[in-house]
């Protein structure tokens, strides 16, 4: 059982413990989780999918990621936004994602609102959020699940009028796309490039 420290993989590099459970999280730990993400419509995915993601094991959407993208039109916001009440019953019908009511109105919801926006906005918005860097975490205790700059980042995103962004979501967002560096500090992966 883990301390919550890093754990030696099958290649013996050290890892977040979280990452070891299936070699879907070992690609994604080591090649995308952390690792900065710019852009409007790839933004959005990475917000879509951590809203689909709560209360679900992140594995859950991991999986799905691929019908996700065939699903939403890889999640281009203007194609989105133009999703007609035939393409949401699609959308409620399809095994390939995750067939939440309530999720699936709030992504169509988000885009429309978005597919308004200056283009660049959803970027500058979000990173405008990012924290000073502090000291890397040394277990998983270490690493929180809100932070201040997360809960004002959900509010901005809330006031905005878009929806399924509370703080946690917020958090994840901000480790998905490299706002913060969650990696153990004796992670392979600590601020790779």
């Amino acid at each position: 059982m883990s301390d919550g420290t890093a754990l030696p993989g099958e290649d013996g590099a050290l890892r977040c413990p979280w990452a070891l459970s299936t070699p879907d999280y070992v690609t994604y730990h080591d090649e995308e989780w952390g690792r900065p993400v710019h852009g409007d419509d790839a933004l959005f995915e990475r917000l879509s999918l951590e809203a689909f993601q709560s209360g679900l094991s992140w594995i859950t959407i991991l999986r799905r990621r691929p019908g996700f993208r065939t699903a939403f039109a890889d999640f281009k916001i203007a194609s989105v936004a133009d999703f007609t009440d035939e393409d949401r019953e699609r959308l409620l019908a399809d095994a390939g994602i995750i067939r939440n009511r309530a999720k699936i109105d709030a992504t169509l919801a988000n885009a429309r609102l978005l597919a308004d926006w200056a283009p660049g906005d959803l970027d500058t918005l979000i990173w405008s959020h990012a924290p000073q860097t502090g000291p890397a975490p040394k277990t998983l205790s270490d690493v929180p699940a809100v932070t201040t700059e997360s809960t004002a980042l959900s509010k901005a995103l809330k006031k905005r009028g878009l929806r399924f962004v509370g703080p946690t979501t917020a958090y994840a967002l901000m480790q998905a796309c490299g706002l913060v560096d969650d990696h153990l500090e004796t992670c392979v992966a600590r601020s790779a490039p």
